[in-house]
């Protein structure tokens, strides 16, 4: 036989032996990698596992030449315990792998749920953070007209940023959300993979203003000298020579050309969107790219105002606008001052089957027990602000708790 052909059949009967031989050290592998990451979070090192590996293909007879002693010395046998060695440690990672990935509580909400890819995951913080974007073209809804260019444009090129700890479908809802109020989209149908790729179809926005204007209210349109910094949803009062009118702005606008009014989609867009290199000179003098605000001048301010006030607007050729005081978000200055007492919130889902699971607020002690408190109980799409001790747990319910850390952390072991 001639040379070239004797390696090419070595080659092929240590394949074939060496396939038949790792079966058994593959499957062993895998479940050994599955089995101490699932359930102690440990890393078995590959060597160990590339040694029982080959030992266990050894006692099968294959490498070993039970068979035929001659084999062990022959060229095929080096290829059959290369193979080996490959099978064993692929299925040792692939193991190692799912175990990190399964669900550690198996109930049949949480088989319901897709979760994440490891691989997508981004390691920041504590559970870590996903990067969504999309992928392919951003398709229409039917029963909608078609999207803008530029609109698909610009959510095909989107990258959105959450938590990693969320199940997909919260993330598909958020995501759905998110575009809705970012780009004031009549209808939103978001599909999210488990490595983070989102499939978006979507409606442009059908009545914008007609849907920002509240019930009971009216819209109207006054020409006047539009203050620096005014942005949609500010608080204003607009004199006329039949008195004063106050209301809610929707959209504002400066007269120069090509200006993007602020409170609308396009607007909303160029908000996201940082400024290029281009001569800022050449930019319309109207609202702030990185806040939404309008930079000043004669221009044209629509206002929500009462049925009753509507008339006065609509008839007055002079009129000048002042900007009412918001106040403080109250809340804000909550976080703030548990934050400088040394407290956290922290959102807490609770097991099913759990030692807190069909237990009362009262019942549980939670401020006495571990130090916490719960601020709001979240049911699906229900929500309980400032519960009261006879509100009843369930599995599956999410908290959220505020405490210092180290309270924190036990009673999220005891709910999980």
């Amino acid at each position: 036989m001639a040379p070239g052909l004797a390696l090419v059949v070595d080659l092929l009967v240590g394949l074939y032996v060496g396939v038949l031989t790792a079966v058994v050290p593959a499957l062993v592998a895998w479940s050994l990698g599955f089995t101490f990451k699932y359930f102690t979070g440990v890393t078995i090192p590959g060597f160990g596992v590339l040694v029982f590996g080959v030992a266990i293909a050894g006692v099968q007879g294959g490498l070993l030449g039970l068979l035929d002693p001659q084999f062990i010395t022959s060229p095929p046998a080096l290829v059959s315990a290369l193979v080996v060695m490959m099978a064993t440690l692929y299925a040792h990672a692939q193991g190692d792998r799912m175990g990190a990935e399964f669900p550690r509580r198996l109930t049949l909400r949480g088989l319901r749920e897709r979760g994440l890819s490891a691989d997508a995951i981004e390691r920041v913080g504590r559970f870590g953070q996903i990067r969504v974007r999309t992928t392919g073209e951003v398709g229409d809804v039917e029963g909608y007209p078609p999207l803008p260019d530029d609109l698909r444009a610009t959510i095909r090129d989107g990258e959105w940023t959450f938590p990693a700890d969320l199940p997909l479908s919260e993330l598909e809802t958020r995501l759905s959300d998110r575009l809705r109020t970012d780009y004031d989209l009549a209808a939103v149908a978001v599909s999210i993979d488990p490595r983070g790729r989102a499939t978006v179809s979507a409606a442009p926005p059908v009545g914008a203003l007609s849907r920002r204007v509240p019930a009971g209210k009216r819209a109207v349109s006054v020409e006047t000298l539009v203050p620096t910094g005014l942005a949609r949803k500010d608080e204003v009062t607009i004199s006329t020579p039949r008195g004063d009118v106050t209301g809610t702005v929707l959209s504002a606008r400066t007269d120069a050309t090509g200006s993007t009014p602020v409170g609308t989609a396009s607007s909303a867009a160029a908000e996201e969107t940082p400024d290029s290199g281009e001569d800022a000179t050449a930019r319309p003098r109207v609202a702030s790219a990185s806040a939404g605000q309008t930079t000043g001048g004669d221009g044209r301010v629509t206002v929500a105002v009462p049925r009753r006030d509507a008339e006065t607007l609509v008839g007055a050729d002079e009129t000048a606008i002042r900007v009412l005081a918001r106040g403080t978000r109250r809340e804000f200055e909550l976080l703030s001052l548990l934050r400088r007492d040394g407290k956290r919130v922290r959102r807490v889902e609770l097991a099913t089957g759990g030692p807190l699971d069909g237990a009362t607020l009262g019942e549980t002690t939670l401020r006495e027990t571990y130090g916490v408190a719960v601020l709001a109980l979240r049911r699906g799409d229900d929500w309980t602000v400032a519960p009261r001790g006879g509100t009843r747990l369930a599995g599956g319910d999410l908290l959220f708790v505020v405490g210092d850390r180290g309270s924190l952390d036990p009673f999220e072991e005891v709910a999980a």
